[in-house]
């Protein structure tokens, strides 16, 4: 079955990646703050 996003869903995920890069300095920093939060994501998953 496919799994299709929401417009709401889609709106959620970008306000979060907005409120990431705000608090960036530079590139390397939001893409170091997303690693950190996929990682959390992967270890709630495993628990």
């Amino acid at each position: 079955m496919e799994e299709k996003m929401t417009d709401k869903q889609f709106d959620k995920i970008l306000k979060m990646v907005s409120m990431i890069l705000d608090g960036c300095k530079d590139l390397e920093e939001a893409k170091q703050k997303v690693r950190e939060l996929l990682e959390e994501q992967k270890k709630e998953v495993m628990e």
